[in-house]
């Protein structure tokens, strides 16, 4: 017990942790677990194995009182509320499994190569040995975390989209307020391409302007989300994440450049593609019938 009360105060996320004495061996309970069979660190619990002995009477499942040496908090509710820790010893002792383990964990510096670490394991290891790497483990999270940042790329082009009605809108208008302007400027000679390129380049600079402005905002509140969800939260006084719903407490932020460069040229794109029908009307503009009742 000794050995498993130093793992535990060594760990990062250890929620409590005290010294504990006595001849029961020591578990170590998620804080959600601890708080529904509402027990605090020096308590003592009885854990009981699905995996029982068959008797005359049935099948009776192995029961052993452990105590309390340390409660974790990981920060996922899943974690927290369904793991607990005892030390590898008392773990064979209770499930009657001699000097034998059930798996090994392997932690790797890039998480991101679990998939070809797994496969390397696999092939050295052979049948019946298997792996089960972090995404498998968390795979309809990771599904609904994909869903949801497709449907976000979608409401950002709509909202790119209404911008750009926005610019097509401004554009007309001011073609309409320059009716005067243009024709005077088609009568000195001016082409209809170089009236064309005129407001093809007004509407741009208004797009690569609010495009600029946006991504910078955007990424300032990206890179420092959790301190805009703490303000949130304090200033209206709810909890944007609840552990038990969402399964995290925290709102975790990553800036692919990707994604912002992706988003970036597809808003200038839809802006330049917006700025097209108002500057076609522009250089399509008769100066002597703008200039009829001046």
């Amino acid at each position: 017990m000794r050995s498993l009360a130093q793992l535990a105060r060594n760990c990062p996320y250890l929620h409590r942790m005290e010294e504990v004495h006595g001849d029961l061996p020591g578990i170590i309970l998620g804080v959600e677990l601890a708080r529904h069979l509402s027990v605090s660190v020096n308590d003592a619990i009885q854990v009981v194995s699905p995996l029982g002995t068959i008797t005359p009477m049935g099948m009776m499942p192995k029961m052993k009182r452990f105590r309390i040496v340390g409660i974790f908090r990981s920060g996922m509710y899943e974690y927290d509320n369904t793991l607990a820790y005892i030390s590898i010893p008392n773990a064979q002792k209770f499930f009657s499994m001699e000097d034998r383990v059930t798996g090994i964990e392997i932690k790797t510096q890039d998480i991101y190569k679990v998939k070809k670490i797994g496969e390397e394991i696999r092939r050295i290891l052979g049948f019946p040995f298997w792996t089960k790497d972090w995404m498998d483990m968390n795979r309809n999270l990771f599904a609904a975390l994909r869903l949801e940042k497709i449907a976000m790329f979608i409401i950002l082009v709509l909202i790119i989209l209404v911008a750009a009605f926005n610019i097509i809108s401004t554009l007309i208008m001011v073609v309409m307020e320059k009716n005067k302007d243009i024709a005077i400027l088609k009568s000195m000679g001016a082409p209809s391409l170089g009236i064309l390129k005129i407001f093809i380049i007004e509407g741009l600079v208004i797009g690569v302007v609010g495009t600029i402005l946006g991504g910078l905002c955007g990424l300032a509140i990206a890179l420092n989300l959790e301190q805009v969800t703490g303000f949130v939260e304090n200033l209206f006084g709810f909890k944007i994440l609840s552990s038990d719903v969402y399964y995290i407490e925290k709102l975790p932020s990553q800036v692919n450049p990707l994604d912002v460069g992706l988003i970036l040229v597809t808003a200038i794109l839809i802006s330049l593609l917006a700025t097209i029908y108002p500057s076609w009307r522009a250089s399509k503009l008769d100066p002597a019938e703008a200039l009829r009742y001046e």
